[in-house]
């Protein structure tokens, strides 16, 4: 089971983080002047990979977002597939992208 993480958004960054042994999972968003965020890229350190971080890092980015009254356009293909598999989070999305 993976420990519940605390999400960190770092605006400086322009990123949203877990902190966890010295690695530091990441989804990177451009926020545009209309509120809406732009998520970008996803990536989870290789000794992290597997375990769950990233798809617990991206619900929780969402959990913000949806927060924030705000909108996603998933840029990020494992952004796009998480919420391909979880519609629950459609109703968050402005605009989908192409995945490839």
């Amino acid at each position: 089971m993976t420990p519940d993480y605390e999400l960190i958004d770092n605006p400086l960054r322009h990123c949203y983080e877990f902190h966890i042994d010295g690695y530091t999972p990441k989804v990177q968003y451009i926020r545009s002047r209309y509120g809406d965020i732009y998520l970008t890229h996803t990536e989870v350190p290789f000794p992290l990979r597997r375990q769950g971080i990233g798809s617990q890092l991206v619900n929780k980015v969402l959990r913000s977002v949806s927060q924030q009254d705000a909108r996603v356009v998933p840029v990020c293909p494992f952004v796009a597939a998480y919420i391909h598999k979880h519609p629950q989070w459609n109703h968050l999305v402005l605009r989908e992208t192409q995945l490839t």
